[in-house]
């Protein structure tokens, strides 16, 4: 068996090599600048939608779901395009969305729900989140799709 293989990457294509060598600091670099744009939106929502105790944590269910429709959208326009700037998809994906989304958040808000004894809202928050952001998603990747037909 050889070694594990990160599916996004293909050492065979001299441009994912490329991003590994030298030009691993562009990289780098764009990731934590679209982490940063993302990380601060994120957290503007969460100021301007703060959760009483035991209440449904919108901000951060509203976060990762739009974040995940995003996705969606960033990977349907990514994969049509001819030849995407190859810092898009850090940048974008890995930065800003992944610095906008917050599943450590969820997991942390349903924690919270639970031992504050709202477990019902707990229940409903955990399944809803999951079902709506893999909704999203698709949603996402299907309308973008239709549209750049």
């Amino acid at each position: 068996m050889g070694d594990p293989v990160d599916p996004d990457v293909d050492l065979r294509v001299e441009e994912q090599r490329a991003e590994l060598g030298p030009g691993r600091w562009r990289v780098l670099g764009v990731i934590s600048l679209g982490g940063m744009v993302g990380a601060l939106a994120r957290y503007g929502l969460a100021v301007a939608f703060p959760v009483p105790a035991g209440g449904f944590p919108w901000a951060t269910f509203a976060t990762n779901v739009l974040g995940c429709l995003l996705i969606g959208v960033l990977m349907a326009v990514i994969t049509r395009a001819r030849a995407p700037h190859p810092l898009v998809r850090p940048f974008a994906g890995v930065g800003v969305l992944g610095g906008f989304t917050t599943f450590s958040t969820y997991v942390v808000d349903f924690q919270r729900l639970i031992a504050s004894g709202a477990a019902l809202v707990g229940l409903v928050y955990l399944l809803a989140t999951v079902l709506a952001a893999l909704a999203a998603v698709w949603a996402g990747a299907r309308l973008t799709r239709l549209v750049l037909r």
